[in-house]
C-alpha cells in the first residue's frame, strides 16, 4: 500500500440516467505514469475529475496519498470545504483548455495557488513561480498575458501552475487535443521530463505513440470501464481485448515512431 499513490475501487458516476463510470478499479504506483486511452465518451475525463473530486462519485472509494474518500450508501456525507481543499491539494490538474486567468500574467497565474491557497509569502511564491516557468521553458514569458502566448505556451504555464502546489500526483486531461499539431511536441516534452523525474501522473491522451514511449502502464477504457491494462508494449502492440484491438488497429504503424515525427494521435 505504501507504494500505491492512488487507489480507486468500484467507482461509479452517473449524470442523471447516463451511467458514465461503471465500477472502475485502478491502482497507480508511486512515481509511475499511467496513460488512459480510448474512444471519446468512454469516461476517461470523468474518471480524472472524480480522482480530485471535481465530480462527486455516486459510489466507490478514492484514495490519494494518505487521504481516503468513500461514497455510496451510508457514506453520503460530502467532504467540507477544508477537507476537500486538503484532498485536492495533493492532485494537480491540467485541463484541455488551459483555464488560465486572462487578467494575470504567466507569473501571476503560477503564483496564485501558493499565495491564495497555501498562504505563501509573495516573494517566496514569485521565486517558486519563476523557477517553474524556467522548468517548462518559459522564463522569458513571465510578464506575458495568456492572450499573447501560443496555445503550447499557455499549456506549459498551466503545467507550471499545477506544479506550484507541490502535488503528489498530476492529472493531465487530453492536454494536447486543443493544440495545433506543431505545438504538441513542446507540451509533451515537459510531460516526458516530469515522467523521467518520477512524478506520479495519470495522463488521458489520444497520443498513442507518446503513451507507448512515456507511460509505465496503459489502460484502455471503453463504455465506462477499464477493459484492458498493462505494460505499453503489451496493451498497445499485442492487445488481448477485442475492443482494444479494434481501437488500435489503424495505429500500429505509429507505435514507437513518435520521435520520427509521426504523432500517432487517436481520433475522438
Amino acid at each position: 500500500m505504501a507504494d500505491r499513490m492512488i487507489e480507486i475501487a468500484d467507482l461509479h458516476k452517473s449524470f442523471g440516467a447516463l451511467h458514465v463510470l461503471k465500477g472502475i478499479t485502478l491502482e497507480v504506483e508511486r512515481g509511475s505514469a499511467v496513460a488512459l486511452i480510448g474512444p471519446s465518451g468512454s469516461g476517461k475525463s470523468t474518471l480524472l475529475r472524480c480522482i480530485n473530486l471535481l465530480e462527486t462519485p455516486n459510489r466507490g472509494r478514492v484514495r490519494v496519498g494518505e487521504r481516503l474518500m468513500e461514497f455510496g450508501a451510508g457514506k453520503t456525507r460530502l467532504p467540507g470545504d477544508r477537507e476537500l481543499a486538503a484532498f485536492r491539494a495533493q492532485t494537480g490538474m491540467v485541463f484541455q483548455h488551459f483555464n488560465l486567468f486572462p487578467h494575470m500574467t504567466a507569473l501571476g497565474n503560477v503564483m496564485e495557488g501558493p499565495v491564495t491557497v497555501a498562504r505563501m509569502a509573495r516573494r517566496e511564491a514569485e521565486s517558486l513561480a519563476r523557477s517553474l516557468l524556467d522548468k517548462v521553458g518559459l522564463a522569458g514569458k513571465a510578464d506575458a498575458y495568456p492572450q499573447h502566448l501560443s496555445g503550447g505556451q499557455r499549456q506549459r504555464v498551466a503545467i507550471a501552475r499545477a506544479l506550484a502546489m507541490n502535488p503528489a500526483v498530476v492529472l493531465f486531461d487530453e492536454v494536447t487535443s486543443a493544440l495545433d499539431p506543431e505545438l504538441v511536441g513542446e507540451v509533451l516534452a515537459v510531460i516526458r521530463q516530469l515522467a523521467e523525474e518520477g512524478m506520479t501522473m495519470v495522463i488521458v491522451t489520444h497520443e498513442i505513440a507518446f503513451a507507448h514511449e512515456v507511460a509505465d502502464v496503459v489502460g484502455f477504457m471503453s463504455d465506462g470501464q477499464i477493459v484492458e491494462m498493462g505494460a505499453p508494449a503489451k496493451v498497445l502492440e499485442n492487445p488481448g481485448n477485442p475492443r482494444t484491438q479494434a481501437f488500435l488497429e489503424r495505429f500500429h504503424s505509429f507505435i514507437g515512431s513518435y520521435g520520427q515525427g509521426a504523432g500517432g494521435r487517436a481520433p475522438g
